[in-house]
């Protein structure tokens, strides 16, 4: 699988207020009935000129607020949203709007023939294996890695990616576990 280079652009536009939740299919611990007040207010977006196919993942924690901190623990409710959720092969931009009170990331993993999101098991330090992957959105209103996307923050990447199946996760500690992953399907 040929893997494009991350778009590297600054953020534009800001995002003042509760601003839309984000809709399409819901991933595990769903956003379906969250209210807008319990996300995190967009802070900045991404470059509206972003190549490819464009897909909006959207991160929140349910039933948390900006006071908490820390690690993650395990039960707590998160969401990982992705819309559209099937695209054609070829350059598909990731936009991922953090809506959560916690640091996120999102990593893409392939998915192999027969396997469904959900389904690796997390290591003792709470995060799955990312051997294989494809790259990462994981900085603060920027493209490509970096430290993790900020509560209100938007982080983006450009890859090119084959047809199949794919999972998106944020992979901090206890994330994946408490649901954050979801299927992207690339069609042929």
């Amino acid at each position: 699988m040929a893997v494009g280079a991350a778009l590297v652009a600054g953020c534009t536009g800001t995002a003042t207020g509760p601003g839309r939740m984000g809709g399409g299919s819901v991933g595990q611990g769903g956003m379906m009935g969250a209210s807008s007040a319990m996300l995190a207010p967009l802070t900045c977006a991404a470059p509206a000129d972003l190549p490819g196919e464009r897909v909006t993942v959207t991160l929140s924690d349910m039933g948390m607020s900006r006071t908490m901190g820390g690690t993650a623990p395990m039960g707590a409710h998160m969401s990982l949203t992705v819309e559209p959720a099937t695209v054609p092969a070829g350059e598909v931009t990731l936009v991922v709007d953090n809506r959560g009170w916690r640091t996120h990331e999102v990593v893409v993993l392939p998915l192999a023939d027969g396997a469904a999101a959900g389904q690796r098991v997390p290591a003792a330090d709470g995060k799955v294996d990312e051997t294989g992957s494809l790259g990462e959105a994981s900085g603060s209103c920027a493209a490509g890695e970096g430290e993790g996307i900020a509560s209100g923050a938007v982080g983006w990447v450009t890859l090119t990616l084959a047809p199949g199946h794919y999972e998106l996760v944020c992979n901090l500690t206890n994330h994946y576990a408490n649901g954050m992953r979801q299927e992207l399907v690339v069609s042929g």
